[in-house]
């Protein structure tokens, strides 16, 4: 499986967990609460974004440089993990919600852009065989942490 499947199909499953934050967060009581989906959306979001800067945007770094954009990306995912550590650090229950929001519209932004533009672009600059072989890794690295 090539690694750009792979990480479509990690953002369908990030997209319905956006979805389900969006849509509870309004009734959510209490800090605890909040908190404990942000330490959710944290725990599954550093290994995907530390998968792509891996293995994924290496390989591009030449043609995001050539776009302006080098540092862009991995910026963008260190954001968002301070946006998601800033929630664990809210006194109160509106202010974590309010982080945490942004942090789900900072996500979608960022998860938008690469599916417009980094997906179709290692498409068409790597080979088949390359994006096979880092979808081989993803899989290596993946059967690593569940020993």
């Amino acid at each position: 499986m090539k690694i750009t499947e792979i990480l479509m199909a990690e953002h369908a499953v990030f997209h319905n967990l956006f979805d389900h934050i969006e849509a509870v967060a309004p009734q959510l009581r209490t800090l605890a609460e909040v908190k404990a989906l942000a330490a959710v959306v944290e725990k599954v979001h550093e290994p995907h974004s530390q998968t792509e800067d891996d293995l994924f945007i290496e390989p591009l770094e030449h043609c995001f440089d050539q776009m302006g954009q080098k540092e862009t990306f991995h910026d963008e995912h260190e954001q968002i993990e301070a946006k998601l550590a800033k929630v664990q650090r809210a006194k109160t229950v509106k202010e974590a919600k309010k982080i945490l929001l942004g942090a789900m519209a900072a996500c979608r932004k960022h998860f938008d852009k690469e599916e417009r533009i980094v997906f179709p672009m290692a498409e068409r600059i790597l080979k088949t065989k390359t994006l096979v072989e880092l979808g081989r890794q993803w899989l290596q690295r993946r059967d690593a942490k569940s020993r």
